[in-house]
């Protein structure tokens, strides 16, 4: 089944940006909203410890597991916001390589966010998404 988002880019912003600048879904989508996936294991510790790379991995991971419980896939995320524990601009671009990579031509409305601490012991990154689904 097509999937509900539809993507918006933008003729007059500009095209250097690795995703859509907006997205609607229909008003009768079933909206979904991700607590942040974090890069935890089955048995609660913290995966990739140091190592953003690995944990922007294991959130997607987990993210995907989320969404396949609530009835819905990757490419019916409507929106992510990606919190990386860094002040590096470099560090921020390692974990957003990964998103990137992971949604592909599915380039959703994006945040790109460094912040000071993140919630579980040794986390570097959290990802936050919203998705619509066809009821």
């Amino acid at each position: 089944m097509p999937t509900a988002v539809s993507l918006i880019r933008s003729e007059s912003l500009s095209d250097v940006v690795q995703y859509a600048y907006a997205a609607t879904a229909p008003a009768d989508s079933r909206l979904i909203f991700l607590a942040g996936s974090c890069p935890l294991n089955d048995d609660g510790t913290t995966a990739g410890v140091g190592d953003f790379a690995l944990q922007a991995q294991k959130c997607l991971d987990n993210m995907k597991a989320a969404l396949s419980e609530a009835g819905a896939t990757i490419e019916d995320v409507i929106s992510t916001r990606v919190l990386v524990a860094s002040t590096r601009q470099a560090d921020l671009v390692e974990a957003w390589g990964v998103v990137r990579e992971e949604f592909g031509s599915h380039d959703v409305p994006s945040t790109l966010l460094g912040v000071t601490v993140l919630g579980y012991d040794d986390q570097l990154v959290e990802i936050e998404a919203i998705a619509a689904v066809r009821p």
